[in-house]
């Protein structure tokens, strides 16, 4: 299973907190991990301090904090791999694995067990197949062969080990089976308990833990703070504890967040939710139900995989008015749905058990609960969420809601009603509906700003003013026309929420628009309308789009543009203005670069219980404990020969663009030099074996970036440099590109943006309209007045969106803020430049606008660059510059 790109950041993260508190200790590297300002911004307001394990400051203590459907399972297998290599350095590490409740402890063993399942995979991979996976209850089945010579993972719930008296509790009474464990444990050990007539060390798993010191992962970390917990570990003695939430506590030293948003590009979840209200509960499950046939058509046109869209009911309990039999028999009686497409799913009724929803010959249309449905359950073809009960004092409508947030084959579809979920609430008012529904959302590990932002309403207007939204409401318009009640839901289910139908007082049908038809839903709305009503609708809707002619943005009239992309002709070909694909046409050697680490880089000094290695100039110091795993393994040094270690470097230090026989030549050199050249003695470098891994991948990554630099500068701003552009293969801007992002909801109200007004994507900075960027985007639509020469539209770029458009730089891509297109043709590109700046940021700055410059040059006039910024906070500033660019 390939990580997403925020589950490799998380990652990254982790392994750079724990390779730096091998340094500088857990504490130290936390705050200045934490510090950096992309992380602390990323963190924002969980970074509150370092707290460690009282008794254990020594033992790094993070946390990882995703929401909900991040797959956090996924990123606590691979973070086994990470602490090993960068923190435990042992072969083989122990594993204990704590979860929240026992079902998910069972799952969790079940997958770990299973040789198909991802998690599974993912430690067989990483240890050669030699895993053990054992449930708490199994302890008793680990031998010492296993701890030896395999990863062993026990999984079990912390309320197990959670007690204040151990007696009577199995992990931590006396196990004879245990015995082969402690054989050569002396039995003035310190920190083992002892046994209840103290004559010796007590054969128990705690104990078992507390020798070995296990590697601690920790999900629903959140419920894990209590004074009981933090004795747990001191009992257990782990080497690192590393815990997973989605709603992180005050206690959780959250070291990287991930957003919603990053879910949402990674296509993980359909966002945002559509919240539609109804005042009655036979409303909100009519509503349900027009939705999920709204969505079948959808799902039919769409080309990319089969998917039934499904919706889940969430009935009242026992006793109240709409129970899951009342709710049942209502949708067979009054929605005439048929009884083999309702599955119920409740404590008592397990209909879905057995049955594969995935399937295109599986009828289920319609599942009906009350309470959270079973651990694992996660089909991702749930669309709709109509909750009849009060979602605000359900305990269970998050982990409902979570269900229908999962993206069928995380995939985003072509059809955009599919990347979206959907909630029908039980309301007298939609303010009260959408505060329940982004309450729900923060308890799932939301941002409070992220869940207002991914809340959007089904009918077009009634968001505004909500969550202090600023948009002026859409202009209405209702047309009275004689239609039959089939015609009447025919025109009803061209776009909901924005047309709808009711009867008249006369009995006739009103069709009422509640913002400007797009064009392709008006094509609909005739191909959908009988052609006797043609000619009055038609007429109607002219009248009332010449009315509103400011709210038909060029992207909804069906204009698009495409900006050229920088192209390079390399080795005779004309290939992409991208440094990857540089490298790919670059050759390079690392016999071309030196097998060589200065005592300044690396060196070893051997004391009588610890090694000292200086490495970059900071001191790491190991203990004979710390590498019991070699010392334990009863190899005699004689077996320890050179090629032992170059073979084992051959697993660590990888490159997927260099070939093994090269990487073996090199790190032979390297093994040579440290050995006959330095004089370390091998068995020094084989105890530090995982530090010089470290150390030796990061200087392979130091080549590379050399070598890309060179490539880079060789082929975009060399003498020999050919550069042109090509529409062909430009980037197309469009309507409804940007659906999936979150929009800008402040006070101004934009009128030459190329979607509208109403489809702004949000700006990156926090301060909302006192943000530098929107200061600039205001400079930017006021070309659209009265400057010369004019904008005709301009857009917002999306950073790291696959519809936006990029630039090419040394170590990746970077992504202007602002595109646009003048009336006299020309196509303008701004990237802002804030005004605090750090030298390195200022480098990065300077990179970026000199292959602006060049796309610009490339394209011999038909395109602008600009790198703006505001010394004094005035948009004018920017204006100037626009205009001063464009003049030249």
């Amino acid at each position: 299973m390939n990580l997403k790109d925020y589950q490799k950041a998380s990652l990254a993260t982790l392994r750079r907190y724990l390779e730096e508190a091998r340094i500088s200790g857990p504490k130290s590297a936390y705050e200045q991990i934490t510090s950096e300002p992309e992380l602390a911004k990323r963190l924002k307001g969980y970074a509150a301090g370092y707290r460690p394990i009282k008794a254990l400051p020594e033992v790094p203590y993070v946390c990882l904090r995703l929401p909900t459907g991040g797959g956090k399972t996924i990123l606590a297998a691979h973070s086994i791999t990470v602490a090993k290599d960068a923190w435990v350095e042992k072969d083989f590490p122990l594993v204990l694995w704590l979860v929240p409740t026992n079902t998910i402890r069972v799952q969790t063993a079940e997958a770990l067990k299973n040789p198909r399942h991802p998690y599974r995979q993912v430690l067989d991979d990483a240890f050669e197949g030699r895993v053990r996976v054992f449930d708490i209850s199994d302890f008793n089945q680990i031998t010492p062969h296993d701890l030896r010579s395999n990863l062993c993972v026990v999984v079990g719930t912390i309320q197990t080990l959670r007690v204040t008296n151990t007696d009577g509790r199995k992990v931590y009474a006396h196990h004879e089976m245990l015995e082969p464990h402690f054989t050569a444990v002396p039995g003035s050990a310190p920190g083992l308990e002892r046994t209840e007539d103290d004559k010796g060390v007590r054969y128990s798993f705690a104990n078992l833990m507390h020798l070995h010191r296990p590697l601690v992962i920790m999900d629903e970390a959140h419920k894990a703070g209590s004074k009981l917990s933090q004795e747990i570990y001191e009992r257990i003695n782990p080497s690192a504890l590393i815990e997973f939430t989605a709603t992180p506590k005050g206690f959780n030293n959250i070291l990287h967040s991930v957003s919603a948003q990053e879910l949402k590009d990674e296509e993980m979840i359909k966002m945002p939710v559509v919240l539609d209200e109804a005042e009655t509960w036979q409303g909100a499950v009519n509503s349900a139900i027009l939705k999920r046939a709204e969505l079948q058509e959808n799902a039919d046109l769409d080309r990319q995989g089969y998917i039934r869209p499904i919706v889940l009911f969430q009935a009242q309990k026992k006793g109240e008015e709409v129970t899951v039999d009342v709710l049942k028999q209502h949708l067979i009686d009054n929605e005439d749905i048929d009884p083999a497409k309702i599955a119920l799913a409740t404590g008592a009724q397990r209909e879905l058990d057995g049955i594969d929803l995935f399937k295109p010959d599986c009828p289920i249309e319609y599942v009906i609960t009350i309470e959270a449905l079973k651990e694992g359950w996660d089909c991702s073809f749930a669309y709709v969420f109509c909750s009849l009960a009060n979602i605000r004092s359900s305990t269970d409508a998050e982990q409902l809601l979570g269900r229908v947030l999962r993206m069928p084959y995380a995939t985003k579809r072509k059809e955009a009603a599919l990347n979206k979920s959907y909630a029908k609430l039980v309301s007298k008012h939609f303010s009260e509906a959408a505060v329940s529904l982004r309450d729900k959302l923060v308890d799932m590990g939301f941002e409070e700003s992220e869940a207002e932002a991914n809340i959007e309403a089904e009918q077009p207007g009634l968001d505004d003013g909500l969550f202090g939204r600023q948009s002026r409401p859409s202009p209405t318009m209702t047309v009275t026309v004689d239609a039959s009640e089939e015609e009447r839901r025919d025109i009803a289910a061209v776009a909901p929420g924005k047309i709808k139908v009711s009867v008249s007082e006369g009995g006739q049908t009103a069709v009422e628009f509640t913002g400007v038809p797009k064009p392709k839903e008006e094509k609909r709305l005739f191909e959908n309308t009988p052609p006797r009503l043609h000619g009055e609708l038609r007429e109607r809707l002219e009248e009332f789009k010449a009315k509103n002619a400011e709210d038909l943005a060029p992207a909804h009239m069906g204009e698009e543009f495409t900006l050229p992309r920088l192209m390079a002709h390399v080795q005779g070909e004309l290939v992409f203005g991208d440094t990857d694909i540089f490298m790919e046409f670059h050759d390079w050697s690392l016999a071309n670069h030196p097998a060589r680490l200065t005592s300044a880089e690396f060196d070893v000094v051997e004391t009588t219980n610890t090694f000292e290695i200086d490495l970059d100039g900071n001191r790491v110091t190991i203990s004979a404990a710390d590498s019991s795993d070699q010392l334990s393994l009863d190899i005699e040094v004689d077996d320890w020969t050179p090629n032992t270690l170059v073979r084992w470097l051959d697993g660590k230090v990888r490159d997927p663009w260099i070939g093994q026989p090269e990487l073996l030549a090199w790190l032979n050199d390297v093994v040579t030099h440290l050995t006959r050249d330095r004089n370390i003695p091998l068995s020094q470098l084989m105890r530090c074996k995982f530090i010089l891994a470290r150390k030796l991948n990061a200087k392979i990554q130091e080549f590379r970036q050399e070598e890309r630099n060179n490539v880079y500068q060789m082929n975009l701003f060399g003498p020999e440099a050919r550069l042109e552009i090509s529409f062909d293969e430009g980037i197309r801007f469009f309507d409804e590109m940007y659906s999936d992002v979150p929009k800008y909801r402040g006070m101004y109200t934009f009128k030459h943006h190329f979607m509208g007004p109403r489809e702004v994507p949000e700006f990156d900075s926090k301060k909302g309209d006192a943000g530098e960027e929107v200061k600039c985007a205001l400079a930017l639509d006021a070309l659209g007045l009265n400057a010369s020469p004019r904008l005709k539209f301009w857009t917002r770029n999306v950073s790291k969106h696959p519809n936006s458009f990029s630039l090419p730089t040394s170590t990746d891509k970077f992504y202007p803020d602002f595109v646009g297109v003048m009336e006299d043709g020309r196509f303008l590109v701004v990237e802002y430049k804030g005004k605090d700046r750090t030298p390195e940021e200022s480098r990065d700055s300077r990179e970026k606008e000199l292959i602006g410059q060049q796309w610009a040059k490339a394209s011999g006039g038909k395109a602008v660059f600009v790198m703006a910024t505001m010394e004094s906070g005035d948009p004018g500033e920017v204006r100037a510059q626009i205009l001063n660019a464009l003049a030249r």
